[in-house]
C-alpha cells in the first residue's frame, strides 16, 4: 500500500466512514491540532528519562489517538472506536498532584524557559490547549463528547505542571512574570 492516494490533492479528505470534507474543515482542523500535539508528546517521550512519566506520555498518546479517531468519525456515529473514560482524567489529575506535592507553591505566571526541555513541556501545553480550541468550536457544530474538552484541558494543565517539575529535576531557573509598572 502507498502512502500516497494523490485525492486529498484538490483539498479534500476522507473521514471515517467515507464521508469527504475539506480540508479546511473545523473536523480536520480539530483532529489535525490533535495530531500534532501527538507529536509534541512523542518528543518529550524520547528526551525523558523517567519511566513513570515515559509509560504515562505513552499513555497520553494513546488517548490522543483515541480523541483523534472520535473526531475523524463524527459523521459515523455508529463507527467502532476506542472510549475515552473519566478515569484518563483522573490519572492525570493524580500525577499532577504527585508532582505538585513536590514543587514550591506556585506564586506567579511562569514564563516559559529555562531549559530546551522545559520549553517542550510549554509547546505541549500550548498545542494542548489550540486543541481544546478547536474541539470547543467544533463542538458548537457536531456532537462532542463533553470529556474530551474535559481531557484536553487537563492535559494542558499537565503539560504545565511537568514543565515545573522538569525545571525542578533540572535545576533550571523558574523564571516568574513580573508585569512592567
Amino acid at each position: 500500500m502507498k502512502i500516497y492516494t494523490r485525492k486529498g490533492d484538490q483539498g479534500f479528505t476522507s473521514l471515517l466512514g467515507g464521508t469527504q470534507a475539506s480540508k479546511a474543515d473545523l473536523v480536520i482542523e480539530a483532529y489535525g491540532t490533535v495530531d500534532e500535539l501527538n507529536a509534541w508528546v512523542g518528543l518529550l517521550r524520547d528526551q525523558l528519562t523517567d519511566e513513570a512519566t515515559r509509560t504515562l506520555l505513552r499513555e497520553i498518546q494513546d488517548r490522543l489517538f483515541t480523541i483523534g479517531s472520535t473526531l475523524a468519525a463524527i459523521a459515523s456515529p455508529n463507527a467502532s472506536i476506542p472510549d475515552l473514560h473519566a478515569e484518563d482524567v483522573t490519572r492525570l489529575e493524580e500525577a499532577m498532584d504527585a508532582m505538585d506535592a513536590q514543587l514550591p507553591e506556585l506564586r506567579a505566571f511562569i514564563l516559559p524557559g529555562g531549559h530546551p526541555l522545559v520549553s517542550h513541556c510549554h509547546l505541549a501545553r500550548t498545542v494542548c490547549r489550540r486543541a481544546e480550541r478547536r474541539v470547543v468550536a467544533l463542538k458548537m457544530h457536531h456532537t462532542v463528547a463533553d470529556l474530551i474538552i474535559t481531557y484536553l484541558n487537563r492535559l494542558s494543565d499537565y503539560f504545565f505542571v511537568l514543565g515545573r517539575k522538569v525545571a525542578q529535576e533540572l535545576q533550571a531557573e523558574e523564571v516568574a512574570w513580573r508585569p512592567r509598572k
